[in-house]
């Protein structure tokens, strides 16, 4: 098993290139399955996810070509189509769902396992069943966790869907079985995240007709076949977030580019509120944390367009560097707070009482041997170790790899010590 070793280096400066958004590229490479010509997918970031995505593509049927030289994927569909994901695939990626509502649409039906992934809360798929039912879908669940659950479906017809949670999966994979439904489908409550604006505006190149994506209202109306169509990703919202906290807990100075100011408008307000430098440039952003004294503030975590949680790590590592009190507020997962163990063995002081997390910042940082509990988790204690007395190692890289395209690689070139060690 491979871990990092990070070490105290000063300011972080230069600048840094954003990659395409992981949580954009998986929706998108799953809705080619709905396509009857191939697809072409620009700037996708070279990620163990993404490569499982492909697997998975091609396991049910698909031909994929993968240059990560030029950040290129293209899917091409094939005649016949397996509407069984194998289970070794979905165990790996919790984004594996996202292949059942295309599947479903185009073939008729769609069987998986209960998707893996990072475990910082449960994470059901009732919601996604519900939206397949509400389109006329027959559904089958088994209580054996190794079995599949199974969707239905000669025709799925147009109906209404109000989600009880805004989930993100739920409604790209609502979305993407509508686009061939008969007639007329409308999510309320839907997510208004920019990945599912990005999976409409690729969906509607292909020749869908969906009206609404970034609001909690969307309407499709079924068309009978895509197309296919090129798509470029959006830039990661989170690595662009990541990237700012690094120059904040740092008090480094980085330009930040191909970055979209409007994806991160919660993450720039809060560091803002803490003294933090950002500065908009004409594609992304400069962001200083060595111009003044820092201040601590209070998170709390929200569905789009509030804070996200994927930062909340992150931005808890920042805020045990700033002198004063801080508090965070996870209310999206009950699980994600397995961090805070490891940020204690660095002598971070936090303590919590359900998902209140109160941070007396300011008293140093010590190298410590921690380890990634999950992918932000592990980005969180990269950061902190960035500013740690001593060396930090941490373990189960793994995760970090999941989300992060060349993430030591790009640290470096701004001046981190960091090195991949195989343990």
């Amino acid at each position: 098993m491979a871990k990092y070793l990070v070490q105290n280096n000063g300011p972080l400066r230069g600048e840094v290139v954003i990659s395409g958004a992981k949580n954009a590229v998986l929706p998108l490479l799953a809705a080619t399955i709905l396509a009857d010509e191939p697809c072409e997918i620009l700037d996708v970031p070279p990620l163990r996810d993404v490569d499982v995505m492909c697997r998975l593509l091609r396991s049910v049927g698909f031909d994929v070509v993968e240059d990560y030289r030029v950040g290129r994927v293209i899917v091409s569909p094939q005649k016949i189509i397996n509407d069984e994901v194998p289970r070794e695939l979905v165990k790996q990626m919790r984004a594996s769902i996202l292949a059942m509502g295309p599947l479903l649409a185009r073939s008729g039906r769609a069987a998986m396992a209960s998707p893996g992934g990072c475990t910082i809360g449960a994470r059901p798929i009732d919601l996604h069943l519900k939206g397949f039912r509400a389109m006329g879908a027959v559904t089958t669940e088994s209580a054996d966790p190794d079995a599949p659950t199974v969707a239905e479906a000669k025709q799925l017809m147009g109906g209404r869907v109000y989600l009880d949670f805004p989930s993100v999966g739920a409604t790209e994979n609502i979305m993407m079985a509508a686009t061939l439904a008969q007639g007329s489908t409308s999510i309320e409550n839907a997510a208004q995240e920019p990945e599912i604006v990005d999976l409409a505006n690729f969906l509607n190149k292909m020749g869908a007709k969906i009206k609404g994506a970034g609001t909690d209202s969307i309407r499709v109306e079924g068309v009978p076949s895509l197309h296919g169509a090129t798509h470029t990703v959006i830039p990661d919202r989170i690595e662009t977030g990541t990237f700012m906290v690094a120059a904040a807990i740092t008090r480094g100075d980085l330009t930040i580019h191909n970055a979209l100011p409007n994806h991160v408008k919660a993450i720039t307000a809060k560091l803002l509120d803490c003294g933090v430098s950002v500065e908009e440039t004409d594609d992304g952003f400069r962001v200083r944390g060595d111009l003044q004294p820092l201040n601590p503030t209070d998170i709390k975590t929200m569905p789009y367009p509030g804070f996200p949680t994927d930062m909340q790590p992150q931005f808890m590592a920042f805020l045990t560097t700033v002198e004063g009190s801080s508090s965070v507020v996870e209310k999206v997962f009950e699980n994600r707070y397995m961090h805070i163990r490891e940020l204690q063995l660095m002598g971070a002081r936090i303590a919590t009482e359900g998902n209140n997390a109160e941070i007396q910042g300011g008293y140093g940082l010590k190298g410590a041997r921690v380890k990634a509990t999950d992918l932000r988790a592990g980005a969180a204690l990269v950061l902190a170790g960035l500013v740690a007395e001593g060396v930090t190692e941490v373990s189960n890289v793994h995760y970090v790899e999941r989300g992060y395209a060349d993430f030591t690689g790009k640290l470096k070139r701004l001046g981190a010590r960091i090195e991949k060690v195989e343990d």
